[in-house]
């Protein structure tokens, strides 16, 4: 697990996209798990959970169009 010691989409989805499979922390955002390449909301997330996996997730496509 790889932990963040703050929120910064772009370095988050760096890793992500590098690893394909695995969980991270953002401190004061929670744990958060990714597989296929793209992070995952859990089944009990609230909004800011569904914010920053949609923010991440965005940061990854940007990634996927640029290689």
């Amino acid at each position: 697990m790889r932990m963040f010691n703050r929120y910064v989409p772009t370095m988050i989805a760096k890793h992500v996209y590098r690893l394909f499979q695995g969980r991270i922390y953002i401190d004061g955002r929670g744990d958060f798990e990714f597989h296929q390449g793209m992070v995952q909301a859990q089944s009990n997330a609230d909004i800011e959970h569904y914010r920053t996996v949609s923010g991440i997730n965005a940061e990854i496509k940007r990634l996927k169009q640029q290689h």
